[in-house]
C-alpha cells in the first residue's frame, strides 16, 4: 500500500512540515510513503467558469494540478497535514481544493480518481482550543467526501506555534499514525 502525506502549509520547514515528517517516518514502517508540500507546486486559481461541470476538465491546463492529482491517484492512503490560517486551511491548499472541481461528485460528468482510498487529517493551531482544528478537519473531510475518499480519522493539535512545540507532542502523533 502507498501513503501520500501532504504538507498543506506553504512553509516547508515549520511545525506543519515537522508533523508531516513524523507521520511520514511512522507510516514508512508499514507503507510505501511519499511526502509533498503544496507550495512545491504552481497552479492558478479556479476561474469559477463552471466549464468543468460540462466537460469534467478544467480550462486551465498548463500548471501542476494534474501532478498533484496523479499523486492522489497513486496513493491508497492520503494524510493532509494543515495548520490554521485565520481559522481554516491555508489559502494555497484552498486554491488546490477549488481547482479539484472537475473531480467533484456534485455534477455530471465529473472526473474521478480510483476508489478505495482512505483519508486522514492532522490539524494544528497556535491557540489552546480545538475549535479551529475541528474546522480544518471538517474542511478537508468535506473535500475528501466529494472525491470519494473515505474519511478514517483525524488529530487536532493545539498550542503548536513553531517547530519546537512539536516534539513534546510526538507520542500523540505516533498514536495517531498507529491507527492508520
Amino acid at each position: 500500500m502507498k501513503a501520500l502525506i501532504i504538507n498543506c502549509s506553504p512553509v516547508r520547514t515549520g511545525a506543519t512540515a515537522e508533523i508531516a515528517s513524523i507521520i511520514s517516518g511512522e507510516l514508512s514502517k508499514k507503507y510505501e510513503t511519499r511526502s509533498i508540500c503544496i507550495d512545491d507546486y504552481s497552479f492558478a486559481f479556479c476561474k469559477g467558469c463552471r466549464s468543468c461541470h460540462k466537460t469534467a476538465k478544467c480550462v486551465i491546463q498548463n500548471d501542476d494540478i494534474m501532478k498533484i492529482m496523479d499523486e492522489f491517484e497513486n496513493a491508497d492512503i492520503i494524510v493532509s497535514v494543515a495548520p490554521s490560517y485565520w481559522a481554516d486551511i491555508p489559502g494555497q491548499f484552498k486554491a488546490f481544493i477549488d481547482r479539484c472541481t472537475p473531480w467533484c461528485d456534485t455534477h455530471e460528468p465529473h472526473a474521478s480518481i480510483s476508489g478505495g482510498k482512505r483519508g486522514y487529517t492532522a490539524a494544528l493551531r497556535t491557540g489552546p482550543t480545538m475549535r479551529e482544528c475541528d474546522t480544518i478537519v471538517r474542511t478537508i473531510e468535506h473535500f475528501y467526501g466529494h472525491l470519494k475518499i473515505e474519511c478514517c480519522g483525524s488529530i487536532g493539535l493545539c498550542s503548536v506555534e513553531n517547530k519546537a512545540d512539536v516534539e513534546p507532542r510526538r507520542a500523540e502523533i505516533v498514536g495517531f499514525c498507529e491507527k492508520i
